[in-house]
């Protein structure tokens, strides 16, 4: 890579060089991904700090021995229920143990894990059961109601109802069921419903072996996305795109082992969640301290009481931990990463967490990556010196990125903005059962390399180092010009008096489209006709005459997606409804 190559020639440093010859060398660059399922990956990596504690959960801890030993009992009572290889486990869970074990143990005996958002809705969840034909759920006790309504018109014949109580310890556990369970209208167990606990329990008089050999090309969990049109698909993902995740994670975090914590605050039915803030850490030695649901205003209490050492996240996380007004004598002096992802950070708020780390005795910047479902998640971080403010730094091994033409496929020049297209091992499978979206996102080339249309607009630098802009989706044309409304947001939110932004693009009826910004402004600053005209002054300075939105709506707060993302679908949505 250019950028580290620089680095070694400007500046001798011996760690720099290490990293080079052990991780980054020529004939190093490469991950190989073994032929083995995630969890045979996982098992193997456990036993190299078996003894070490794996996950904190509410101060109840479980060692690696003993989450394998969990991971087991699970797999022989999916059994017990009739789960066979290749069938599909529905996992509808926030950030439990149970989560992670049921995870590793429906991948154990072969079978498919659908993961789904605990909140979904319940249209959305009848159609994820019945799309992915899922014959086992996995739910959050509160979700009863929700499950019952649907569950006659899917083929999910066993449901094991888990409460966020069954692993905490005692005290705890009997606080959450006077204060939470016993008011949540859940059933008692029947042939169709049965409690985690009891679930474990029948798990342990099967007898027989559980372990099923799978190849890294075999389908081993569904994930979700709006794809390239904006209609939920099932994400296929395979061993071989987890694994080398798990691989890449190591190599671009050398740093990370068994003295390590990492505060699990993203939720495990998102990539980003699952496989870089629970499954990544975890294969290192990592210990988790699992959140089953993150409060902001506690962020504090949180940091103080188990000082990660690592902190992920994805830009509206930071936020809170800016805002929050419980940091003062904070001390993060033993955080070695701080990793942003999920949505892109501005230059302006990149420059603020830098700040405030420095400020909080943290001499470490934070550093952003990007990646879609698509590609298993990450696939792109500013590892080994490539951190250049507001940029994504550079491919994980083994991914190669380039900047196209979204119209010609041929690819730009350095500093030209273009689509970025991606190949490597972490590339999905296919969309289940869509053929005509899954030739829409992937692309082979004259060499039958697989590359991801990723729809989002990127430039390279120089060195190698690449720069997202905004979803190609997103690009306003205004009388023949590319507005980029990215670019709006980034010039809106230096703007003393803003506090969050969003910026679309409106019909008109001679440019087309015109951009419309959608703003909430910093606490005790109400909407007013002065506070109007000062913001479109700002921007006349700022942007170019064509880039100046047209109309301005200030609001309390703007439409998050379920990972806390500002919802521009939303926003297109209500002003058509308007």
């Amino acid at each position: 890579m250019k950028i580290f190559e620089k680095l070694l020639k400007n500046k001798k440093n011996d760690e720099l060089q290490y990293l080079w010859e052990k991780y980054y060398d020529k004939d190093k660059r490469q991950v190989n991904v073994e032929n083995i399922s995630i969890y045979d990956f996982f098992e193997k990596k456990c036993y190299e700090h078996i003894n070490n504690i794996a996950i904190n959960y509410f101060g109840e801890k479980l060692t690696f021995k003993e989450l394998l030993n969990q991971i087991d009992l699970c797999a022989k009572a999916l059994k017990c229920y009739g789960v066979r290889e290749n069938d599909v486990v529905s996992i509808m869970l926030p950030n439990t143990p149970e989560a992670v074990i049921a995870f590793y143990a429906v991948n154990k005996i072969g079978a498919i894990a659908n993961m789904i958002h605990p909140l979904s809705s319940e249209v959305e969840l009848k159609n994820t059961l019945i799309s992915t034909k899922s014959v086992l759920l996995i739910a959050i006790n509160i979700s009863y109601e929700k499950i019952n309504n649907i569950i006659d018109d899917t083929k999910i014949y066993k449901i094991v109802l888990v409460s966020p109580k069954d692993s905490m310890p005692k005290i705890k556990n009997l606080l959450y069921t006077l204060l939470k369970d016993l008011k949540n209208k859940i059933p008692k167990s029947n042939e169709r419903y049965i409690y985690w606990n009891n679930f474990i329990e029948r798990g342990k008089n099967y007898k027989k072996s559980v372990f099923i050999e799978k190849s890294k090309n075999d389908d081993a969990l569904y994930l979700h996305s709006g794809g390239t049109t904006g209609t939920p698909k099932n994400i296929v993902i395979t061993n071989e795109s987890v694994n080398a995740i798990m691989d890449q994670a190591h190599t671009v975090f050398p740093l990370i082992g068994t003295e390590d914590t990492v505060l699990a605050i993203l939720p495990m039915f998102h990539s980003f969640g699952l496989l870089v803030s629970i499954a990544a850490p975890l294969c290192m030695g990592a210990t988790i301290v699992m959140i089953p649901q993150f409060d902001a205003k506690r962020f504090d209490k949180l940091l103080r009481k188990y000082t990660p050492t690592i902190l992920i996240g994805v830009p509206t996380l930071f936020e809170a931990l800016i805002t929050n007004p419980y940091m003062i004598n904070l001390d993060l002096s033993q955080v070695k990463y701080v990793i942003s992802g999920g949505d892109s950070l501005s230059p302006e708020r990149n420059q603020r967490l830098d700040n405030f780390l420095k400020e909080h005795n943290c001499n470490i910047r934070v550093i952003q990556g990007y990646g879609l479902t698509e590609t298993s998640g990450p696939c792109c971080i500013g590892s080994f010196g490539s951190n250049k403010l507001g940029s994504i730094g550079i491919p994980l091994p083994s991914v190669v990125i380039k900047i196209m033409d979204h119209d010609t496929m041929e690819e730009k020049e350095i500093g030209e903005i273009g689509e970025m297209c991606i190949s490597g091992p972490n590339v999905m499978s296919r969309y289940l059962d869509n053929p005509k979206e899954t030739d829409d996102m992937i692309v082979k080339d004259e060499n039958g390399v697989r590359w991801v249309r990723t729809g989002d607009l990127a430039y390279m630098d120089e060195d190698g180092v690449i720069f997202f802009v905004q979803r190609l989706k997103r690009m306003i044309i205004s009388s023949g010009y590319n507005v980029y409304p990215s670019h709006i947001e980034e010039v809106l939110i230096k703007h003393p008096k803003v506090e969050l932004c969003g910026v679309i693009g409106i019909p008109h009826p001679y440019k087309v489209q015109v951009a419309k910004a959608f703003i909430v402004l910093k606490k005790g600053i109400s909407p007013s006709i002065s506070i109007e005209k000062e913001i479109k002054d700002y921007c006349e300075k700022n942007l170019a005459k064509y880039m100046i939105p047209k109309k301005f709506e200030f609001r309390e707060t703007l439409p998050k997606t379920m990972i806390g993302k500002i919802n521009y679908k939303e926003l297109e949505k209500e002003e058509l409804n308007k």
